[in-house]
């Protein structure tokens, strides 16, 4: 083969010496524009998951790099005049120049050409290869000369960003929070050579703007943030080179392969700095084309294909934690205010990369020093007697209003399909009372119709008659008489999706025969062409629907419910109203936002009326609609704010279901950070859902002040009693277990005892042998320290 790399940057460089190692004939160019030592940046950070993978796919580069790189182990926290430490993270830092010196020098030894200043304006002499590797960076003209046939997505954020050096000596990773009077800026810092750091300046296009600065004006960059971080760094530290201030571009292309051309590293994709992976990405990604190619060499065409498809996956899921890492930091002043523990957390934890757990294996004491102030803020907050030893933060209470819970999980609401003309029955008996009885603190019932024709299927609850009732109060009377939880109804009605098949069958599809009228916001069907088309609702229909909700909020207290909760989520009748792709109404409740609010309050207000002063109040809402013209994440903000102001206690926050085009992102927690968002910029209480399924998340959730409440769904079907063995997991000798479960109680905390033993032994191992190059780093920041 013949192989053409455009762009000799790490990617393009290490893709070039795996090629070359496995297939020694092969002809290997590179073309890079730059003079072999030309580098714009400083440093560039390596994990040791990255160089465990660099020195599977060639020990010899391993080595050279190892034998560079600064090693360090702790990240510093520098906050409102605090400096908090954690260690365990292993990471490395080398100079940029250095690492493509290494490359270059091995892609040499092994046959590689590489032709210094050399600009490829047309690729058409280069494509005669049978593979050509585009790693031309982030200004790639290979992706920009295609652009149709990539079709690249590029979101520019809003901080402003650039790239130092600081001729200093820092003992580890350092983030450095200023506030001043233009506003807040951020410093990203990191040894990666004796006596030279790399400095990552981030602010606000704002504060930016209002400090004065220039994009290019690296000589008043230089004299400002030196005033800035001269605490930290002091003064005439900071060096630079073409350190321009940027927007960071978050980019991704529909695809990364034409003919016999792939596109590698920035040139397609980027993920932000904050989680160090540009190089990371680039450099793994030659690994897994070397590794295509191999498997099907002398078949490019095939060999792309696969590569195309095999290493997304991990891409997406690292640029996904780079953006919710760069949502963070764009954030940062929203946190300005919370205890330096819980921000110090929240910043660990920020990109889900790092969890509660995870922190305990790497650093026991701050997660112990975590537990401990959380423990106590809620205890100082609540007027009790702080727990001793203090408790992981999803086993400490959560009062609203007059109800207190005993922990932070929540049984999240879930369709069950089995009733019969809204009748709840021995199954809805079942499913609520094991999970109350598993210890969870709050048990939420189904979404339950106000009226026969507000149920999303015929299997769906209800309560609009005084049988379905009695057989409510019956559930509700289990939960109190054999458990300490509390239980929740919610409340809703289908609109527009209403009228459709069991959820196990096709969901949201009409019936095919047996249907009722549906009505919504506007007159506008689900399915276009196979969905029934709702009657959009009069001020007549308003008022009888609101009329209903009333009888249903009246209907739960004489049942003994402890809360209620209205569904305005999910494309169902109130979410019709709130969202544009939804409502299209000309009158007085539709256009911007609080003429689309303007019903969901008024039902809202009639509940709140009939509902006691002394009983909380939650609403579930979405917060994005994931489609183009819908909701986004500030909407959320301003409807949970209108909520509160209406009485509302907790938003309940889900995303989505609003309309069948919606392209959700789904992850771990991944609607967790609209729970964040709203919670602290309309400082209301918040429950987060969805894709929450161990002990371990809720309390990162909980712990770092990302929502205050963690409702499973899946999780409780598998495992009804999910909390009780999360206590006996964590010792916890406060939860409460039915008296008839003891024996169970003994043995759970038992075998995890004796898992936890087992666990230690297989972990403790001789210490691995450093490198002197290793130990010497590590020497140098411990004198540091």
């Amino acid at each position: 083969m013949k192989v053409n790399v455009i762009g000799g940057g790490p990617g393009g460089l290490f893709y070039a010496i795996l090629h070359r190692k496995a297939h020694p004939t092969d002809e290997v160019t590179v073309y890079e524009r730059n003079r072999p030592d030309d580098t714009f940046g400083f440093g560039v950070v390596l994990s040791a998951a990255t160089l465990g993978n660099v020195y599977a796919a060639d020990q010899e580069t391993y080595v050279n790099i190892e034998r560079a790189f600064a090693y360090w182990d702790d990240i510093y926290t520098h906050f409102r005049g605090h400096v908090l430490k954690s260690a365990g993270h292993a990471f490395s830092g080398v100079s940029r120049l250095k690492l493509l010196q290494i490359l270059q020098a091995r892609a040499q030894e092994l046959g590689v050409a590489i032709h210094y200043e050399h600009d490829v304006a047309d690729l058409a002499p280069y494509l005669e290869a049978d593979l050509v590797v585009a790693a031309d960076g982030i200004n790639s003209r290979v992706r920009e000369g295609w652009k149709e046939h990539f079709r690249p997505h590029t979101d520019l954020r809003p901080n402003k960003f650039t790239w130092l050096g600081a001729e200093m000596t820092l003992p580890g990773f350092t983030y450095v929070f200023k506030h001043n009077a233009h506003g807040i800026w951020t410093a990203h810092a990191y040894q990666y050579e004796p006596g030279m750091c790399t400095v990552v300046a981030e602010t606000t296009d704002a504060a930016f703007a209002a400090a004065g600065l220039e994009v290019e004006n690296e000589a008043k960059t230089v004299a400002y943030l030196d005033e800035v971080f001269a605490d930290e760094f002091g003064r005439g530290k900071l060096v630079t080179n073409r350190s321009y201030w940027r927007n960071f571009p978050m980019m991704r292309l529909d695809s990364w392969v034409k003919d016999n051309v792939v596109l590698l590293g920035d040139a397609a994709h980027t993920a932000h700095f904050s989680i160090g992976s540009g190089t990371k990405l680039a450099m793994e990604s030659a690994i897994a084309l070397a590794a295509e190619v191999d498997a099907h060499y002398g078949d490019v065409p095939k060999a792309l294909a696969a590569y195309d498809v095999n290493r997304r996956d991990e891409v997406e899921r690292t640029q996904h934690a780079a953006d919710v890492s760069l949502v963070w930091f764009e954030n940062v002043k929203r946190l300005w205010d919370v205890d330096p523990v819980q921000f110090n957390f929240s910043l660990l934890s920020r990109s889900k990369q790092i969890t509660y757990e995870n922190l305990r294996e790497r650093d026991p004491a701050v997660v112990a020093e975590v537990d401990r102030w959380y423990t106590a803020k809620v205890a100082a907050e609540q007027k009790l007697i702080a727990p001793e030893p203090p408790v992981p933060p999803m086993f400490t209470p959560f009062r609203l209003r007059d109800m207190t819970l005993g922990n932070r999980v929540v049984v999240s609401p879930m369709c069950q399909y089995s009733a019969a003309d809204g009748m709840p029955n021995d199954w809805h008996l079942m499913h609520l009372g094991a999970r109350a009885v598993g210890g969870a603190g709050l048990v939420v019932t189904e979404m339950t119709c106000v009226a026969e024709d507000a149920r999303i299927s015929p299997g769906c609850a209800g309560i609009w008659t005084e049988g379905q009732a009695a057989q409510w109060r019956r559930i509700v009377d289990f939960v109190h008489t054999h458990s300490q939880a509390k239980i929740a109804m919610q409340i809703g009605h289908a609109g527009r999706k209403g009228s459709t098949q069991l959820g196990w069958d096709r969901i949201d599809h009409p019936l095919p025969d047996g249907n009722w009228p549906i009505c919504s916001a506007s007159a506008l069907p689900y399915y276009p062409g196979e969905s029934q088309v709702p009657k959009e609702m009069d001020e007549a229909d308003m008022a009888r629907v609101t009329a209903q909700f009333v009888a249903a909020a009246k209907a739960a207290l004489a049942c003994g419910f402890d809360m209620l909760e209205l569904h305005m989520a999910h494309g169902y009748l109130l979410a019709s109203f709130i969202s544009p792709l939804t409502n299209r109404r000309t009158d007085g409740y539709g256009g911007g936002l609080e003429a689309r609010m303007r019903y969901p309050l008024q039902v809202l207000d009639a509940v709140r009326a009939a509902w006691p002063e002394e009983k909380p109040l939650s609403v579930r809402i979405s917060a994005t609609d994931w489609a183009e013209g819908g909701l986004e994440g500030p909407d959320a903000v301003e409807i949970a704010k209108m909520l509160k102001a209406h009485g509302v206690d907790l938003v309940d926050v889900s995303t989505g279901q609003t309309d069948p085009a919606s392209k959700p992102f789904y992850g771990r927690m991944y609607q967790t950070p609209f729970a964040e968002a709203i919670r602290l910029e309309a400082d209301i209480a918040t429950m987060a859902v969805g894709a929450i399924t161990t002990a371990d998340q809720v309390n990162t959730i909980v712990a770092s002040g990302r929502a205050d409440l963690c409702a499973l769904a899946r999780p409780h079907l598998t495992n009804p009693h999910f909390t009780l063995q999360a206590a006996a997991e964590y010792g916890i000798s406060t939860q409460p277990w039915p008296k008839q479960y003891m024996p169970g109680k003994q043995q759970a905390e038992s075998l995890a005892a004796r898992a936890k033993q087992d666990a230690a032994a297989r972990a403790v191992k001789p210490p691995p042998m450093r490198p002197a190059a290793v130990a010497a780093g590590r020497s140098r920041q411990e004198a540091a320290e």
